[in-house]
């Protein structure tokens, strides 16, 4: 008989991706649904949509039955004025879910951190074991997003299965928002890119990330964490790349970062205050100025995570903004 899993996030860019997955491997799949949500992520897909929210007191009524839980929704927001939501959606909602995925008796949930809760090993690269402390992490979202782990890893502590997986800077199809990485992607084709920062990532294909998720429900540990991620690359290669698959010019000149963090202060401390919405926010330029590389052996050995080369992720991620006219 197929297992039924209970997805949140399916809307989302990873989400949409596992709920794809999950179809193809035979999942009967329920997805929660937050009132307003943009549905084109799961437009014509057999799926149980579930009108509620996070936070919902009910919503282990809804999770009865479910052989498993991913919990993948999150509140991304870089802006500093979006604290509170932040905390709410993202700490409270894991606490919600995960209470909820056990009152409902459910078998395994994998939760959904990021490599955003780990922080950035300066001068190196972090895996597993390496936890930066919560207030050098930049910004609410960060903090945020290692407090709602916090809540994933007390529910282990208390007896509840539960598997964390990180996943570092996801590429490819789906990415409805666009994420600030698949921006990058839509700014190159749109050719709104003269200048790079100098900065690195680590880049994952998307369906890599959805498969590390159905593998940690498989083979993970209860209370481990698992960083999803494959190459670390300069932003630099990273655009170089875009350029080969394109045939459009890669800009040329890295510009300080002293510049758009002049951009962000004003537009979020100056502007912001006087009702104009800003459209750099300061946290996202100083995450910018750090090289956010990680090391993903661990899930490679342990849950076979696959390794798509990352010129195929780029490659499909700007056939998917093409075809959908992002660009």
């Amino acid at each position: 008989m197929a297992q039924t899993a209970f997805v949140t996030g399916g809307t989302g860019f990873v989400g949409a991706n596992l709920v794809r997955l999950l179809l193809q491997q035979g999942f009967v799949v329920k997805a929660l649904v937050r009132p307003g949500s943009k549905l084109d992520n799961l437009e014509s897909l057999p799926v149980e949509q579930v009108n509620g929210e996070l936070n919902d007191p009910d919503l282990w009524q809804a999770m009865k039955g479910c052989d498993c839980v991913f919990h993948v929704a999150a509140h991304y927001s870089l802006w500093q004025a979006d604290k509170e939501v932040l905390y709410r959606d993202n700490v409270l909602g894991t606490r919600n879910v995960l209470e909820a995925s056990r009152k409902a008796g459910v078998g395994r949930t994998v939760y959904t951190s990021s490599v955003a809760a780990i922080g950035v090993n300066e001068g190196g690269i972090a895996d597993e074991a390496y936890q930066s402390p919560v207030d050098k992490l930049i910004g609410d979202y960060k903090k945020s997003k290692y407090w709602a782990e916090q809540e994933a890893v007390k529910a282990a502590q208390a007896g509840q299965d539960v598997v964390i997986v990180n996943p570092s800077t996801p590429i490819g199809p789906w990415d409805i928002k666009p994420t600030p990485t698949g921006d990058i992607v839509v700014r190159f084709l749109r050719r709104q890119m003269p200048f790079y920062l100098n900065t690195g990532l680590n880049l994952i294909h998307v369906q890599d990330v959805a498969w590390g998720h159905l593998l940690a429900l498989e083979k993970g540990k209860t209370g481990d964490r698992y960083i999803l991620g494959n190459q670390n690359m300069p932003l630099k290669e990273m655009l170089d790349l875009l350029a080969q698959i394109t045939g459009l010019p890669a800009p040329k000149q890295s510009i300080p970062a002293w510049i758009p963090f002049s951009v962000a202060w004003i537009d979020e401390k100056l502007l912001a205050p006087l009702g104009k919405k800003p459209s750099v926010p300061l946290d996202g330029v100083r995450m910018a100025g750090q090289f956010m590389y990680y090391d993903a052996s661990k899930a490679v050995r342990e849950l076979n995570l696959p390794q798509t080369p990352i010129v195929t992720a780029l490659q499909e991620s700007v056939e998917w903004f093409v075809n959908k006219h992002y660009a």
